[in-house]
């Protein structure tokens, strides 16, 4: 099968196509033939060695762990998935990812594609999407009538999070450049921020919940804005426990976990038309094409997610 491979750490020069035989599955696994796979900032980051004591994998590494496809063999045990069934994932985060043409997948992490959503749509729900829920729901304990804020609205987690805290029944508010304004108020959001010209801290008070997705001192701002005992949650930089006992607030990091159960919900939102997901560009299968949608995500301005289409 075709595969986008890396054989060291580095720019993204170091993405090159190879030839590798097809994975076999465990007797709890299917084989999908991917159609489509989408690129999260991890990808880069692992590409070029950012997390490599973390997430200290073998060369050669297939990267990628977003993926939509069709079912073409299943192990011995499982029964909830047979061949031919359309189904999307986030599959164990190994050394075998997602930018190839075969991926086999543990059977619990998969969740079926509803009819009415495409297989570009479908590759563009899980890393970002499941992230999203996690942070609201897991941690956060969303309940109708929470007032949440939501940093970096337009990015991968954000447009999800936004639509996801809005099915809910919350407030929300998000930060955003002048020209998003528009385009996250359709998604629900109650009030936008232009980051540019006003200080979030300073114009919000009263939030139950944080979803920062910056760090720095935008973390350390957004303390001033929860209520007594309100939660901040972030996906990029663990807090400081003492700083989070000064202002009286619960403060986590949720390093996502990949699971079919709460993608099967994200589609059944998808289906009440509650979330969408926001495709931003599409490429082709190929090694160049990877290595421009690298450089793409590497800008932090690509408006919604960056999709591979593997099988057309």
């Amino acid at each position: 099968m075709k595969a986008i491979v890396i054989e060291e750490y580095g720019d993204k020069n170091v993405l090159v196509e190879k030839t590798i035989e097809r994975p076999s599955i465990s007797e709890n696994q299917v084989l999908v033939e991917v159609h489509a796979t989408s690129i999260n900032p991890i990808d880069w980051k692992v590409r070029a060695g950012y997390l490599k004591e973390m997430l200290p994998f073998e060369f050669p590494i297939i990267l990628g762990w977003d993926a939509a496809g069709v079912v073409v063999e299943a192990g011995s045990n499982v029964t909830d998935f047979k061949v031919g069934d359309r189904v999307f994932t986030r599959p164990a985060t190994t050394n075998r990812g997602t930018y190839a043409e075969y991926l086999s997948v543990d059977s619990h992490l998969l969740a079926r594609i509803p009819e009415e959503m495409s297989f570009e749509e479908a590759a563009a729900f899980p890393l970002a999407g499941l992230t999203a829920w996690q942070c609201l729901v897991d941690f956060g304990n969303l309940q109708k009538g929470d007032k949440v804020l939501i940093h970096a609205g337009a990015g991968g987690v954000g447009i999800f999070a936004i639509q996801i805290a809005k099915s809910f029944g919350a407030y929300v508010v998000t930060t955003a450049s002048e020209n998003n304004v528009e385009f996250l108020t359709s998604l629900g959001a109650d009030e936008v921020i232009n980051y540019k010209e006003n200080d979030f801290s300073e114009v919000l008070n009263g939030f139950d919940l944080v979803l920062d997705s910056i760090g720095g001192d935008i973390q350390s701002k957004s303390y001033k804005v929860l209520k007594e005992k309100g939660k901040l949650v972030s996906i990029v930089q663990p807090p400081s426990e003492e700083e989070a006992a000064s202002f009286n607030a619960e403060a986590g990091f949720v390093w996502l976990e990949p699971n079919g159960e709460q993608l099967q919900k994200l589609a059944d939102l998808y289906v009440e038309g509650k979330v969408r997901p926001v495709i931003g560009k599409t490429f082709d299968f190929s090694e160049q094409s990877l290595k421009d949608a690298h450089d793409l995500s590497e800008t932090h301005h690509a408006r919604g997610k960056i999709v591979i289409r593997v099988k057309k």
